[in-house]
């Protein structure tokens, strides 16, 4: 806790989301910090900027990276599971034994690259039965939960909703929405993805509109937080704006930047 130039103490809390596999910059992402927020995402999979990166690629090489995000980013989604199948079924590999020794490597180097204490929720491709083993005592995992840090109650809700990629951590509206409820009215609500605002939800590279939560919105409208924080959509159309009395706030792609974004009271 650091104070300001008249004594008075302040409280100052990092945030980041979207880490996918940037285990270096999230070692110095708590410097300066009474404690770090994660909002999820942790796993690479597969980097659309840089091909080369991710369990897919290290699995399957470049050139198939290339193909799988152009069929992805035309939206061809059935052509896409097609071509996986045929991959898969062309190294005889147990598909979920390789992914789960993927993921593995990469939650053993990032959740050991968390300060103490981190705050952290699942984002949709985190794969939640495994944070269990992974996160030291250090490292507090919330999902439908509530904390208190410098006197402020920070609610988490963590996942993603329903989509055509089918990423691991996808669940129903309906549980989605009962998570957002159990949190309650909070200063600032935590989750991985937007709140259903056309705005916050289009990501202008990959050119289409990611599934933000209307549950969530409904909650923002309803309960007045301080702050709604999320990342999810990677180049927003806008990071920031109003709803009525709430800031929200799209934290950014930690991956590409390496900065959290930084909240002090």
């Amino acid at each position: 806790m650091s104070s300001t130039p008249g004594g008075t103490p302040r409280t100052r809390v990092h945030v980041v989301s979207d880490v996918h596999g940037n285990a270096r910059d999230l070692a110095r992402a708590g410097e300066g910090a009474d404690a770090l927020i994660c909002l999820g995402d942790l796993v690479l999979f597969l980097d659309y900027a840089d091909h080369s990166r991710g369990i897919f690629p290290d699995l399957f090489g470049e050139e198939n990276a290339d193909r799988i995000v152009e069929l992805r980013t035309a939206r061809r989604f059935e052509e896409a599971r097609e071509f996986q199948r045929r991959l898969w079924a062309g190294i005889g590999a147990d598909k979920a034994a390789a992914i789960e020794k993927g993921v593995r490597k990469q939650y053993a180097e990032l959740f050991a690259a968390f300060p103490t204490p981190t705050y952290a929720t699942y984002g949709n491709v985190d794969v939640p039965p495994l944070w269990r083993e992974y996160a030291g005592p250090g490292t507090t995992v919330l999902d439908g939960q509530r904390v208190e840090i410098g006197g402020r109650t920070f609610g988490f809700v963590g996942g993603g909703l329903r989509t055509p990629m089918r990423t691991p951590y996808e669940i129903d509206d309906e549980e989605y929405a009962a998570k957002i409820e159990a949190v309650g009215e909070v200063d600032v609500l935590c989750t991985h993805i937007p709140p259903e605002v056309p705005e916050l939800v289009y990501d202008t590279v990959a050119r289409r509109f990611e599934r933000g939560s209307r549950a969530l919105l409904d909650a923002i409208r309803r309960t007045r937080p301080r702050y709604s924080l999320f990342g999810h959509v990677h180049q927003p159309l806008v990071r920031r704006m109003r709803i009525g009395a709430t800031e929200c706030v799209n934290v950014g792609h930690f991956a590409s930047s390496g900065r959290p974004w930084r909240l002090e009271w």
